[in-house]
């Protein structure tokens, strides 16, 4: 699943691309994503200049002057850049045509993203109570030792939960509480405050650096310029069970942890 790092890799993909552009023609092939694209989106949006590029947790944000497009990649989603006249794939449901002779596409194989328009986009249902964003200075240690009190939830389950911080997914819990020495068992309400320092530094580490490699390909994912991320190369726990941990030599463990599974390294995390 596409998470904030693929998700911001691919903004910064098509955002050269497509600001400032006028959107001449919206095609809907298939309206049954995760929800049904509404009538009449393909009228509201003709004519419409793209005035910015945003992204809200791993939500993109496309605004223009007929309402925000909120698009969510899902499972399996992708959106890149084509010429007009480019043929269209079987699971190639939405086309934004734009007057700069490119066509932004949006694939979805197993149909599970979302595409909205909404006025008001950060108060849409599906953004009004996300929590901060990793990267942003609200986000520190203090925050997150102040949400935790009196959890009794996994560490890895309260930094994962998006009403708490958004986008940090299965993959960046396991490397961020591996990075910051914690136990993805340990209980959230009973992690010391500079362990909370550590970890929120961690966060915002891993993900940075993720978004700098381009996000971590796993099975089909790309950018919105079409290129494979390569912060898979990076990962020190993450799908890697039974290889030995690259800074003690302890064999890598895994398990299942709110229906995910988790990687960590017994003797680095405490």
């Amino acid at each position: 699943m596409p998470e904030l790092p693929e998700v911001e890799t691919s903004r910064r993909g098509i955002e050269p691309w497509i600001l400032h552009t006028t959107i001449t023609k919206v095609v809907v092939r298939d309206r049954r994503l995760r929800w049904p694209v509404a009538e009449g989106v393909e009228r509201r949006l003709k004519g419409r200049e793209v005035e910015s590029v945003d992204r809200r947790a791993k939500y993109l944000l496309i605004r223009t002057s007929g309402g925000t497009i909120i698009l969510h990649l899902g499972m399996t989603g992708s959106v890149f850049l084509v010429d007009q006249g480019a043929a269209a794939g079987i699971h190639d449901h939405l086309d934004f045509e734009l007057d700069s002779g490119k066509i932004l596409r949006f694939r979805d194989p197993r149909r599970f993203g979302s595409f909205h328009l909404s006025r008001k986009p950060l108060a849409h249902p599906l953004l009004a109570k996300l929590g901060p964003e990793p990267l942003d200075d609200e986000f520190d240690g203090d925050y997150l030792w102040r949400r935790s009190r009196g959890r009794k939830v996994s560490i890895k389950q309260f930094i994962m939960n998006a009403q708490v911080v958004v986008g940090v997914g299965n993959i960046y819990a396991s490397e961020s509480l591996f990075l910051a020495g914690i136990n993805p068992k340990r209980a959230a309400g009973r992690t010391a405050r500079h362990r909370y320092d550590a970890l929120a530094d961690a966060i915002k580490d891993i993900l940075s650096r993720a978004i700098k490699a381009g996000g971590t390909t796993l099975r089909d994912f790309y950018g919105g310029d079409g290129e494979p991320g390569y912060f898979k190369q990076q990962l020190e726990v993450y799908d890697r069970e039974g290889e030995h941990c690259r800074c003690c030599n302890t064999v890598i463990k895994a398990f299942v942890q709110g229906q995910r599974s988790t990687y960590y390294c017994k003797s680095c995390q405490t």
